[in-house]
This record gives C-alpha cells, structure tokens and sequence, in this order.
C-alpha cells in the first residue's frame, strides 16, 4: 500500500512539474500590413493616434513595451474603461493578430538625447 502511494506521489509531481515547465502561449502570426488596415478601418487611430503612440482620448499601444498579445488581446474584448469592446462577432482573432503585428511592428522613437532641439540649454 505505501508503495503505491508513493507511486502516486511521483506520478503527481511528474504531471505537475510538466504542466509547470509547458511553454507560454505563443502570439499569433499577424500582417502588420491588414493590421494597420483593420486599426484605421476601425477607428482606433482616433483615440490612440495614427502610430499608436496615444492621444488625448487613449493611452500610447506600441511599440515596445507592450502588453503580452493574451493580455492585450482579453483587455481589447473586455475592457475596463471607456473603450468600447472589439468582441469576437467585430474582430476575429486573426484580425486581433494583425492589429497586434501592426502595434509591435512600429520604429521605437528616437532617444531624447538623439534631438537637439531638445538638449540645447
């Protein structure tokens, strides 16, 4: 009896351990090109501006940092503030892929210290 409780024991911390080690969930392939489409085409640019770098009306989305595509994707669906949800019938997850692809795609800005008008004393 202790024996297959051992047994079980092993087989449990096997299962959990490669559960644990199961890698994330990947983000989907997009097309930056459809996703830059489908953000115009569906009104982001107006609050979030034409590059997602934010505006008076929503936060800055890209590039880099982002938000995981899983976290990015549940807040598009449900959001907590004043956005309205993109939900399934309105944007597939192929499309929320491209919207993504179009976000992570867009040049980081220069660095401050790169633009003169802004280091002259």
């Amino acid at each position: 009896m202790r024996m297959l409780i051992n047994a079980a024991v092993v087989v449990l911390i096997g299962l959990a351990s490669a559960f644990a080690q199961a890698p994330a969930a990947q983000t989907p392939a997009g097309n930056a090109r459809d996703g830059q489409a489908l953000y115009m085409k569906i009104g982001c640019y107006q609050c979030h501006g034409g590059q997602g770098q934010g505006g008076a009306a929503g936060p800055r989305l890209g590039p880099a940092p982002m938000l995981a595509y899983r976290a990015f994707a549940t807040y598009v669906r449900a959001p907590r503030a004043e956005m309205p949800p993109y939900t399934l019938k309105v944007v597939s997850e192929q499309q929320m892929a491209d919207i993504y692809a179009f976000l992570t795609a867009r040049p980081r800005p220069p660095a401050v210290q790169s633009i003169p008008l802004l280091n002259t004393p």
